[in-house]
This record gives C-alpha cells, sequence and structure tokens, in this order.
C-alpha cells in the first residue's frame, strides 16, 4: 500500500510574510511539505511597504503562495466577531483556521495568542522559528543559514528567544 501524506494547509499571517521576505527567503513556503501556504486578502492588503508587497505578489503568482478568501457565512461571522478585537488579517486568519481546520503562521503574541489557543488548541501554530526549523529538518536550509536570518531579523527587531538553531535540533 502506497502511503499519501496528508496536506497541512497554514493560514499566513503578515508578520511571518514580511520576515520571510526580509531574509529572503519566501520560497521556503513551496519547499516543506506537508505544509500548503495560504494568505487571506486581508493579509495581502496590510502589507503597505511596496518591496515586501511586491515579493508577496510574486510568491502568490508563482503558486508558493496561494490567496485565499473569506467565503462562507460561518467564517464571515467569526471574522466580524474577530475583527472588534484583533486586526483584519489576524482575524480573518483565525477565523479561516478555526472554520476549516487549518493551522496557522504567526508570530503574534499576547491577545491574538490566547485567542488562538482557545479556538484553536494546541499545535496548531507555527512561527518564523518554526518555518526555519522545518526547513533545517528537510535540509532545504542549513542551520548556519538559519542563523545568519535570525541575526538578520533581530536586526530588525524581531528577536528569537534562542542562541542557535542548533539548540533546537538537540
Amino acid at each position: 500500500m502506497v502511503s499519501v501524506e496528508r496536506i497541512a494547509i497554514v493560514v499566513t499571517d503578515s508578520n511571518v510574510l514580511i520576515n520571510l521576505a526580509h531574509i529572503n527567503r519566501l520560497d521556503l513556503l513551496d519547499r516543506l511539505p506537508p505544509f500548503s501556504f495560504v494568505v487571506p486578502q486581508e493579509v495581502v492588503k496590510e502589507i503597505t511597504n511596496v518591496t515586501q508587497s511586491e515579493l508577496i505578489r510574486e510568491a502568490i503568482n508563482s503558486g508558493s503562495l496561494r490567496e485565499v478568501q473569506l467565503d462562507s457565512i460561518p467564517e464571515l461571522r467569526i471574522y466580524a466577531q474577530l475583527v472588534r478585537t484583533l486586526g483584519s488579517g489576524e482575524a480573518a486568519c483565525l477565523a479561516l483556521a478555526e472554520s476549516r481546520g487549518w493551522l496557522i503562521a504567526s508570530d503574534e503574541k499576547r491577545k491574538f495568542y490566547r485567542e488562538a489557543m482557545v479556538r484553536l488548541g494546541q499545535g496548531r501554530i507555527i512561527n518564523t522559528a518554526g518555518i526555519l526549523l522545518k526547513a533545517i529538518r528537510l535540509n532545504v536550509l542549513n542551520v548556519d543559514e538559519a542563523d545568519e536570518a535570525k541575526t538578520f531579523l533581530a536586526q530588525r527587531r524581531f528577536t528569537m528567544k534562542f542562541a542557535s538553531f542548533r539548540d533546537l535540533l538537540k
């Protein structure tokens, strides 16, 4: 019997996309089985930096990232409830993940994270560090490249609370 790996759809928030754009590694979105990355239209609209927006548009056009929209009444209801206290992109990501059973890629903390844990439970959130770690484990990226990316992102005020990806591989 042939085993078929289940695809895990990951709805991606702007902060992860911006981090990957900063390090010029949006290509990772297409190279991390079993993940398939999608982005809500609301998130695409949030990215106002022209360079980042163009890179994300290129990822969508190449098929590395698929643009999706809220399209059912239950999704729209969840979105309407969440957008009162969260940003539009965060609310869209959470509404899609909750209603469609998807994972979320986000580096948000505090309110968003707490809300996601209540609505989705453990193990349904992946962050930038998790994406880079998955890339290392799949031999798409080596530890030195990931550590360079970590340093570069720290210079842009995005810090990861570990010294090296080597520490996570132990």
